[in-house]
């Protein structure tokens, strides 16, 4: 069992998965019409709630809980096997984002907001030297953790190999790159690799990919944040999917 915390988080929790809510605690000292939501979801979906003291609530998480916390039961973080799966469903439509060892469970929880506003199939994250889906992870997300599949992989080049034998495309976002990412076709079947925070992409990770992009930058700091860098790089591909430009 876990708990999920933060209003956003809960809220989705009823919406997506409600059979996993065990119960939902409220404080005692917040009776808004956010809270009216989540008893009214919760009533309809079944799920019991009780109000608590703040004591109480902070006593079962570390973090800001917004005033509202759910016990949860956990689900395992997907494997190879689905994204190999998923990616024969989706076909040319597949569009997959790795984070290549982040270890900053807010950079992760950001990208994964990201990644469901962008309509990405899967995160894939390695299983080892880096952050998983810890409860500030939720909470960052509002709510696209339980929405977004989120894939530990033992070896990623193992992985990117076969996806690639696969049919899919792997673009690397790096500073170095000769091209820029607006300049890139980003249209068929794509999986986006984003560097950890300071290392960027492993040198293993980087012999894996088809190509490599840069996001131009024109100021005296020459990188950005992974979870600002993601989200650049993932409503690129959204714009030539989605949009056509103005002549």
């Amino acid at each position: 069992m876990t708990w999920v915390y933060g209003i956003h988080a809960v809220e989705t929790l009823l919406k997506v998965a409600p059979e996993r809510i065990r119960e939902i605690r409220l404080s005692k000292d917040r009776s808004d019409v956010r809270f009216k939501n989540i008893e009214q979801m919760a009533g309809r979906q079944g799920v019991s709630f009780q109000y608590s003291s703040k004591k109480f609530l902070d006593e079962k998480v570390d973090g800001r809980h917004q005033g509202v916390i759910a016990n949860c039961i956990e689900l395992s973080p997907k494997n190879e096997q689905f994204i190999y799966s998923l990616f024969k469903n989706r076909g040319e439509k597949s569009f997959f984002v790795m984070l290549d060892g982040v270890t900053d469970p807010y950079n992760l929880g950001a990208c994964l907001r990201t990644a469901e506003c962008a309509g990405v199939d899967a995160l894939i994250v390695p299983r080892d030297r880096a952050v998983g889906l810890t409860p500030t992870v939720r909470k960052v997300s509002c709510g696209a953790a339980e929405t977004v599949p989120l894939v530990m992989v033992t070896n990623v080049a193992r992985t990117l190999l076969k996806l690639k034998q696969e049919g899919i495309w792997v673009v690397g976002a790096s500073e170095d790159a000769a091209a820029s990412i607006f300049n890139q076709d980003l249209t068929g079947p794509l999986l986006v690799v984003m560097g950890s925070e300071g290392k960027g992409l492993r040198e293993l990770t980087r012999k894996s990919c088809d190509f490599f992009v840069q996001i131009p930058t024109f100021g005296e700091i020459s990188s950005l944040n992974v979870s600002v860098a993601t989200g650049i790089a993932l409503f690129e591909v959204v714009r030539q999917r989605n949009f056509s430009c103005p002549n």
